[in-house]
């Protein structure tokens, strides 16, 4: 029962990175014109990324398998260049397709030749399929030529392979 149920934990993650591919992200910045002073434009940044999740012990979960920790190891390519560490907590439910994860990872690299280091917080629930997602830098998290950096991320998964689609503000270099 324990090794069904741990199962079932896996799917759930595998399903956020794997079946993502209709989950949107919530872009809550706005371009500004770029003829007032002071004023910030939306950025766009894409690529691909692979991922690698490593599950961890049950540790304070106990025996509740619908409660699951992975590590993640990610490389990013396009135009953000860079490798991210995280942790990721999974729940799964008796319903098929309902689950929810959270995650933070760090992420370190070069941004459209800005290099850096920032950090993700993801959030994430999938009600019988229906998945909602999102993923937002962490305010201040920004490093380096990274400092200041807001924004958002999307992921898509398309026949196995992973896109970002990344909408972020940075302040111009001085």
């Amino acid at each position: 029962m324990k090794e069904q149920r741990w199962r079932q934990v896996c799917v759930v993650a595998g399903i956020w990175l794997c079946v993502g591919a209709a989950m949107h992200g919530q872009t809550g910045s706005k371009d500004q014109s770029a003829g007032q002073k002071g004023a910030t434009v939306t950025k766009h940044a894409a690529g691909t990324f692979e991922v690698k999740l490593t599950p961890q012990a049950a540790g304070e979960t106990g025996e509740d398998s619908s409660l699951g920790r992975f590590l993640l190891d990610k490389q990013f390519s396009g135009d953000l260049e860079g490798t991210s560490k995280g942790q990721m907590l999974t729940a799964s439910t008796n319903v098929k397709g309902s689950g929810a994860y959270v995650a933070i990872e760090r992420v370190s690299g070069t941004l459209k030749g800005r290099e850096g280091s920032f950090t993700l917080q993801h959030s994430g629930t999938m009600t019988r399929g229906a998945p909602q997602l999102t993923i937002t830098v962490v305010p201040d998290s920004g490093t380096d030529q990274l400092g200041g950096l807001t924004g958002t991320m999307t992921i898509k998964v398309i026949e196995g392979k992973h896109f970002y689609d990344f909408e972020y503000i940075l302040p111009e270099t001085p």
